[in-house]
């Protein structure tokens, strides 16, 4: 034995210096690798980035309360800037924010890639505010359109940037559920915007101060930035490790620094560090996963769920139910559902519960099919109609919702995330516009059908379904 080991021994000795760094670079490395794994046998702390993602997902607050703000107020904004009963002007009135959003949408990518993820907040937050306050102080329907449009492109970055931020700064045994938070973000300002807009037919002009609530979070979010961590794979990415490992230190404690930069190595090893292109994301290696986030994009808007985010209230009231009721009862559904996929995201996977969503959006459907059945009687038909659309919602909220937008960030190698995440979400605002645009005079022609049809009925004595069906909630 002792023979074998002196034999061992004198050939180590007799190596090159050379060799001999390399095997003491290997027993290092497999010092580290195996020290790694101790420390990993314990999950970062959740805390210490927590405030780091509540402050981001202000952004998609404003999202969603930009969605609904002219969701009740719509009405008197048309009347108090002339162009009331024009429902092209009302549509241009929302389309005009998702156009904007569209083209914000477009750059999110390269401004992330360029400037960093916390100066994209910021740069996300000043249209939000300007367009706001134009908003609220104009006079004519060309000063409220460019309000829109300027809110809109802030719109348009946020949701791209939040959640990249979100997947890279997040620990993976709780990025599931830190991904839920963009959703409910979503909906708390979706919320938000609709109890706001309560008041806003007993009060004079109350459509204006519902734009200037907006700049309150929109403000602090830029403010809050400046104390927020910057994405450790951002930095990574811009050859600054050192400033990369103090931010993992941050977010994750000192003890998984190592680790967490092991595995940024890893992932991103054998990326070119050239600008992205269009092209590549249409025909290069990862075409596949683009078309495929996209089409997950374009699914969940013609599904129609905008369209019940932008005009419940009146859809709700043509059918006899208060509007105000009819926006807290969505705001609600909507809440429980993003609190339900947020305890069971990182328990039964974003596969599982994307499934589930679409297929319980496809029950609810048919509940709308079978409440606009003329076979159906009048409360029958209200029920089912009012149930199956705040299902719709609730089912939504559980995957369709939250999902896409925290699976492709996790799916996208780091190269090309930012780029590959805009492009999808840009699919997103497409569909987005053309629901905003066209859903109510569809909506408009559907009502003077059911009104024509209420008229014949009651001329031939008819006790017609529909109108029995008006006034029931009233």
């Amino acid at each position: 034995m002792w023979d074998r080991e002196g034999r061992a021994f004198s050939m180590y000795k007799r190596m090159p210096s050379r060799d001999h760094s390399a095997v003491i670079d290997v027993e290092e490395n497999s010092a580290l690798s195996q020290k790694n794994m101790d420390v990993q046998t314990t999950d970062p702390s959740w805390w210490l980035s927590f405030p780091h993602v509540v402050v981001s997902t202000l952004a998609s607050f404003l999202f969603g309360y930009h969605l609904g703000v002219v969701n009740e107020p719509l009405e008197s904004i048309s009347l108090d800037l002339n162009f009331s009963g024009n429902t092209l002007a009302e549509g241009l009135v929302v389309s005009t924010c998702l156009g904007g959003a569209l083209i914000g949408c477009l750059f999110s990518g390269w401004i992330a890639d360029g400037v960093g993820r916390r100066r994209a907040f910021q740069l996300c937050a000043l249209p939000m505010i300007i367009g706001a306050s134009m908003s609220a102080t104009t006079k004519t329907l060309a000063g409220m359109l460019i309000g829109r449009f300027l809110v809109g492109t802030g719109m348009g970055l946020g949701p791209s940037v939040v959640a990249l931020y979100v997947t890279e700064v997040s620990p993976a045994s709780v990025r599931g559920t830190y991904g839920s938070f963009i959703q409910i973000a979503s909906c708390l300002g979706l919320m938000g915007a609709l109890f706001i807009g309560i008041p806003i037919k007993e009060i004079v002009g109350w459509w204006r101060i519902c734009f200037w609530v907006s700049t309150i979070p929109a403000g602090f979010l830029a403010f809050a930035m400046i104390f927020c961590a910057e994405s450790p794979h951002w930095l990574y990415k811009q050859g600054r490790s050192a400033e990369a490992e103090a931010e993992f230190e941050r977010l994750l404690g000192g003890s998984h620094v190592k680790f967490a930069m092991a595995e940024l190595t890893k992932l991103d090893r054998g990326d070119e560090a050239d600008t992205v292109k269009l092209s590549e994301l249409l025909y290069g290696r990862h075409f596949r996963v683009v078309y495929i986030g996209s089409i997950l994009f374009a699914l969940q808007q013609l599904s129609g769920i905008n369209a019940v985010f932008y005009f419940s209230s009146s859809v709700f009231k043509s059918a006899g139910v208060p509007s105000d009721v009819a926006n807290v009862l969505i705001g609600v559904a909507n809440l429980l559902g993003s609190i339900i996929a947020m305890l069971l995201m990182d328990k039964l996977g974003r596969k599982m519960l994307l499934l589930c969503s679409f297929f319980g959006m496809a029950i609810t459907m048919l509940l709308q099919v079978a409440a606009a059945n003329t076979y159906v009687s009048g409360s029958a038909s209200l029920y089912l109609s009012v149930g199956g659309m705040l299902m719709f919602v609730f089912t939504f909220a559980l995957g369709a919702g939250p999902v896409p937008s925290l699976l492709l960030p996790e799916i996208f190698p780091s190269r090309i995330r930012a780029e590959a995440v805009a492009f999808c979400m840009s699919v997103y605002w497409v569909f987005n516009f053309f629901v905003g645009l066209l859903f109510l005079e569809r909506n408009r022609d559907q009502r003077e059908i059911s009104s024509r049809n209420r008229d014949c009925s009651s001329t031939t004595g008819i006790n017609s379904r529909l109108s029995y069906g008006d006034g029931m909630f009233t």
